[in-house]
């Protein structure tokens, strides 16, 4: 397995298509398609960290550092909680394929994130925690905040953490 960041077209083209895996078919939150791929409104922001096996994409995580944040534009204040001064970013789009999820895959991808974070300086990092992985989120210190957004089969609670009080493997 490699991770690396997201460079060739044949890459994006992959992500687009277990994008719409992920969010689409297991987690209803956007319409059918037919041609099963789905770009995601912030891809031209996002720096993409991938996971492959043989060329082939098995995990996925992003990051955006330009608001207005996707929270945001789904009326979620984050005013409240950004710190004058410091760097925030939003991670999105976690995502692995089903026969891997049983391994560390989504560990790496969030060690190899959170490195990148960091290193950029960094100190807030938003996401949409699918409410059925809240609890993975919040033993890695993510904090809920906000109300649950979403529709029905795809909702999602606001979360936080600063980057420097993430627990276990991830710390840098």
């Amino acid at each position: 397995m490699q991770i690396k960041i997201a460079e060739t077209e044949d890459e994006f083209e992959q992500i687009h298509a277990l994008n719409y895996k992920t969010f689409v078919e297991e987690i209803p939150q956007h319409a059918i398609r037919i041609d099963k791929r789905l770009v995601d409104p912030y891809h031209s922001l996002n720096n993409y960290f991938i996971a492959l096996h043989n060329d082939k994409l098995i995990g996925m995580i992003c990051y955006n550092c330009q608001r207005p944040y996707s929270l945001e534009k789904k009326n979620v204040d984050i005013d409240s909680i950004v710190l004058e001064g410091r760097k925030n970013a939003e991670i999105r789009l976690l995502a692995v394929e089903k026969q891997f999820r049983n391994s560390k895959i989504t560990f790496k991808l969030l060690q190899v994130l959170i490195q990148d974070l960091i290193g950029k300086e960094i100190y807030l990092g938003f996401i949409s925690a699918t409410t059925r992985q809240g609890e993975f989120y919040k033993k890695l210190g993510f904090i809920p905040f906000g109300n649950i957004v979403g529709k029905e089969g795809a909702y999602y609670q606001p979360m936080y953490i600063a980057l420097k009080n993430l627990k276990g493997e991830l710390h840098p």
